[in-house]
């Protein structure tokens, strides 16, 4: 955590006020926590959700946790799992293991929402937050100074009002603040189909470890079996709604359609948590920022039942605003820092819209002609599942921001024509590295670099090249003003010494491949959220300079 802990000042109750304490706000309070910001939570619910609802962690979200202190709680209290099987009409196709990804987290972790919001009010509070329930936001204005927050305790309780430097609306998809705002928007609906479901103990002839998913293609449907909390597992339905009832469903109901789908006429459900039913619809917000409010997970989005993308890409909001909004407040950003917010948030959230609406009408739209060839398809192609939900990036690890304001690339276009690797926008890929003679992930030292919760991290590449120190140092020297920005030496050529940065030795080159850097001396900026801003050769610190100046203000 930052050893520079805030206060709001004596005319606001809060430096920074979210509103909803579901998953998303909880992250956000979390995270504004870990970066010693003040945070009050304000939630319309007086009891903790009761339902598991959304429940996995993919790979790049639990990334962001970890670099926030949360990943490792929520994983205790979670099932990992290695493998998705699909059947398309009865026929198995290949199994996908889903932990073969580049990342320290490869394995999605399956919960509870219920089990999520627990954990993140235990380490809220532990992180010295403040929350107060039974709270329903009925007006918000804002200023040049601050936001005033109107509200009520309970239906008709009385009003009274609250006042912070920011407000994050975090409070879902029947946000009270998004329409205050003028952000609302009309969903798309899609019409005749539905999904069941019911959160239930298991008991079938295929395997009851909670390790991997079952998704079932069947005619004019799909089904999912996948394991909750506690030893339950969750069975969903989405199919055509003709002839089926408009409530939710009995459990009776769910179990035979379970067994024709899954073909297992022992298939059996008892002690039902959650019996539900619902319809589908989609859409994002024009905007995700006015003013000094931001919207933050379904605030901002309706989000489809495809890949449980929803509340994950809500926790890249949570992370992505809260460091944003620390270097604001501490006076370490200027102010693109903080805009730079809309334009890659809203900007992914519109297209994973997209991408999840072509997912389901793959999914729920399918007719006999489509069948007949996905059942050819089935025989051959491994990624058949991924392939009808609309992405082969069901872990979030190519989640870019490619038009951020935030970006400044000088080793792409016309001058590098041959230049390869990753680019500012993209996450920063993780490599193996060595430091004082022990193997090492270069993501542990792009984390929180040297205790800055907001650090960003300078990686300078030698490129192999002998003659690179002196760019190297000049490089570190100009970033030397700004002390969010932490300097390390990745050498694959011979020894650099620069003061007390820290080096990192990569004679096998395995940080230089995946930067697409060998050869080439080189400085890369990377933010406290683990995407690369900034790229150039090593001998230009007077771009690096003018960067810093335009990102993080006038030097100290």
């Amino acid at each position: 955590m930052s050893n520079n802990p805030s206060s709001p000042p004596a005319t606001h109750d809060a430096e920074v006020i979210v509103v909803g304490a579901g998953p998303v706000g909880l992250t956000t309070g979390c995270a504004l926590r870990h970066h010693g910001i003040d945070c009050l939570i304000l939630e319309e619910r007086t009891e903790v959700q009761a339902t598991s609802r959304a429940n996995n962690l993919w790979a790049r979200p639990q990334e962001l946790l970890a670099g926030i202190g949360l990943r490792d709680a929520l994983a205790a209290r979670a099932y990992p799992i290695r493998l998705v099987n699909f059947f398309m009409n009865g026929t198995p196709t290949t199994p996908i293991p889903i932990d073969e990804v580049a990342s320290p987290y490869p394995q999605v972790l399956y919960s509870g929402q219920d089990v999520i919001e627990t954990t993140l009010i235990g380490a809220f509070a532990d992180r010295g937050g403040r929350m107060a329930r039974g709270r329903k936001v009925v007006a918000v204005a804002q200023d040049e100074d601050g936001v005033t927050v109107t509200l009520r305790r309970g239906e008709d309780g009385p009003e009274e009002t609250l006042r912070g430097r920011y407000l994050v609306a975090a409070d879902g998809a029947r946000s009270t603040v998004r329409p205050l705002l003028g952000l609302d928007f009309e969903p798309v609906r899609f019409e005749g189909r539905m999904n069941r479901q019911v959160d239930a103990r298991l008991s079938w002839r295929r395997s009851l470890e909670p390790d991997q998913l079952w998704f079932f293609y069947y005619e004019r449907g799909f089904c999912g079996v996948m394991p909750v909390w506690g030893g339950y597992h969750r069975l969903f339905f989405l199919g055509d709604d003709a002839g089926v009832p408009d409530r939710d469903p009995t459990l009776a109901e769910i179990q035979a359609l379970a067994r024709e789908v899954t073909g297992d006429e022992t298939l059996t459900l008892t002690d039902p948590q959650w019996l539900t039913h619902s319809r589908f619809q989609y859409g994002v917000s024009p905007a995700y920022a006015r003013g000094r409010i931001f919207l933050a997970g379904d605030a901002g989005h309706l989000s489809l039942p495809i890949g449980g993308q929803g509340m994950n890409a809500g926790l890249h909001d949570a992370v992505e605003i809260a460091w944003r909004l620390a270097m604001t407040l501490r006076g370490e950003a200027a102010p693109v820092v903080l805009d730079s917010y809309d334009a890659e948030r809203g900007g992914e959230h519109a297209r994973l819209s997209g991408q999840q609406a072509k997912g389901f009408r793959r999914t729920v739209y399918r007719g006999p002609v489509t069948d007949a060839a996905l059942g050819l398809a089935a025989k051959a192609v491994p990624g058949l599942g991924a392939l009808l939900q609309g992405t082969d990036d069901l872990q979030q690890l190519a989640v870019r921001y490619p038009d951020s304001p935030l970006n400044e690339d000088h080793l792409g276009g016309l001058a590098h024509p041959l230049q390869r690797g990753p680019t500012p926008g993209d996450r920063a890929p993780e490599a193996e590295v060595t430091q004082a003679g022990e193997t090492t992930s270069l993501f542990r030292l792009l984390t929180n670099p040297d205790g800055v919760t907001t650090g960003w991290t300078l990686l300078c590449f030698d490129g192999r090249s002998a003659t690179s120190s002196p760019s190297l140092r000049a490089a570190i020297e100009a970033v030397a003003p700004w002390r969010c920005v932490r300097p390390r030496l990745v050498l694959a050529g011979p020894s650099i010494e620069a003061g007390t940065v820290p080096v990192l030795s990569d004679l096998d080159g395995k940080a230089h491949g995946a930067y697409g850097l060998e050869g080439q001396p080189a400085v890369l900026l990377v933010r406290p959220d683990g995407h690369i801003a900034f790229r150039d050769a090593a001998d230009r610190p007077d771009r690096l300079d003018a960067y810093c100046r335009r990102v993080f203000g006038p030097r100290i």
